[in-house]
């Protein structure tokens, strides 16, 4: 049985939330920005046309709003790893998912566009 295996990807997901480290972005927030690209075998999906045998993404859009607009954590890290184990439990077809998390004009000083992190996680492994 042949396989295909694709990369489903949502990009540049948009949320206000309450992490970092300084006590001012846990009361003020800020804009926070998402990555989530999943790879699995889609040769069923596609085959069958059947939205079951692939990944929802308008549920992956909920698991990373859940995660990112929940609890505040101090690190983008943190963040990124909860959406990452989120995604895998949710979908053990998932071979392997890469999640960024982006936070524009971080608060270090002086000019910078964004501070991110890419965690990447095998769920299983």
């Amino acid at each position: 049985m042949s396989t295909s295996l694709a990369t489903v990807r949502l990009v540049n997901a948009v949320f206000y939330a309450h992490h970092g480290v300084m006590e001012e972005e846990h009361r003020i927030g800020g804009r926070y920005e998402v990555d989530v690209a999943m790879a699995l075998d889609v040769r069923e999906a596609a085959e069958q046309d059947d939205l079951s045998k692939t990944v929802d993404y308008e549920r992956v859009y909920a698991l990373v709003r859940d995660v990112v607009t929940g609890t505040p954590a101090t690190l983008i890290e943190r963040v990124a790893w909860q959406i990452a184990q989120a995604v895998g439990a949710a979908y053990p077809a998932v071979a392997s998912v890469e999640v960024t998390v982006r936070k524009p004009n971080p608060p270090v000083g002086g000019p910078c566009d964004r501070a991110e992190v890419v965690v990447h996680h095998a769920p299983g492994s």
